[in-house]
């Protein structure tokens, strides 16, 4: 006698599945439907009796407004220009820290990787007074490398971590190969090892892209210049000049989080992926 188990095939079982799924896409679409139309309704319509509905008339203007007045066009190269830099900067960082640590005997490499670790441990809020000092001294603020080299380096330790999970995984018969065939330390790195990182690149270019992104307190302490301000300072900006216009202010946020999702849906199974094989080989 077998035991009875609910299929997928069972039609009770679809249908309960199918309801439970669409009522979870409904809520967590519902935040971009609902800053979506935000970002395109009047005063009126915001805070009278058309909160959730439609837009009964479509203020596509709010976001010129918020791209002229607010700045957001600037905001927004800033913080492609400052995310893009930093990735850069933390993957090929943390790609040769982790040759040296992994690949090569030496003896302090386990002392070496043991105190690129102790960067996970620091919250990046104890750390304010101490970098904002040290980028004084040098006379670092208000510029693009004011956000740009803090970023990069508190992600080369979480990047470490996951590169060194996959970067384990790879034989040493290459390497060994490579030199037969008279490849030095520089060119055996650029020539094969980096290439098979490909997942390890992903992996850490979408953890720094998301930290990079959506950071705030060092661009809001370390920036006063509004030339070199990022997305999230320029909405605060903007909320706090034009607290009687908030469709500008749906639109700036818009603007700052559509990006993100567009990029994610694009490259989702890319994404997914390298997680999946980060997790595997970590």
């Amino acid at each position: 006698m077998e035991d009875y188990t609910l299929k997928k095939t069972n039609p009770v079982f679809k249908w309960i599945t199918t309801i439970f799924l669409l009522f979870w896409a409904l809520v967590n679409l519902f935040p971009i439907y609902f800053m979506f139309t935000f970002s395109l309704k009047s005063n009126d319509e915001i805070f009278g009796k058309n909160i959730i509905g439609l837009p009964k008339q479509w203020l596509f203007s709010n976001y010129a407004t918020a791209l002229n007045t607010g700045n957001m066009g600037l905001y927004f190269f800033n913080s492609l220009l400052v995310t893009t830099l930093a990735i850069a900067i933390s993957i090929m960082a943390a790609m040769m820290a982790c040759y040296a640590i992994t690949r090569i005997k030496w003896k302090m490499s386990k002392l070496t990787n043991a105190f690129f670790m102790l960067g996970l441990t620091i919250p990046i809020q104890a750390s304010i007074v101490p970098v904002y000092v040290v980028l004084s001294k040098l006379h670092w603020l208000n510029k693009y490398s004011t956000l740009i080299i803090p970023y990069a380096a508190f992600a080369l330790s979480m990047a470490i971590l996951i590169c060194s999970g996959f970067m384990s995984e790879i034989p040493y018969d290459l390497d060994e190969a490579a030199r037969i065939d008279g490849c030095g330390l520089f060119r055996t790195f650029f020539r094969i090892i980096l290439p098979l990182m490909k997942p390890a690149i992903s992996t850490v270019g979408v953890y720094s892209y998301l930290q990079c992104w959506n950071e705030f307190m060092f661009a809001n302490v370390f920036i006063s210049d509004s030339n070199h301000r990022t997305l999230p300072v320029g909405i605060k900006a903007l909320s706090g000049q034009h607290t009687t216009e908030w469709g500008p202010i749906g639109a700036a946020l818009v603007i700052a989080t559509f990006p993100t999702l567009i990029v994610y849906i694009a490259l989702s199974r890319k994404i997914q992926a390298s997680f999946i094989a980060g997790a595997v080989k970590g």
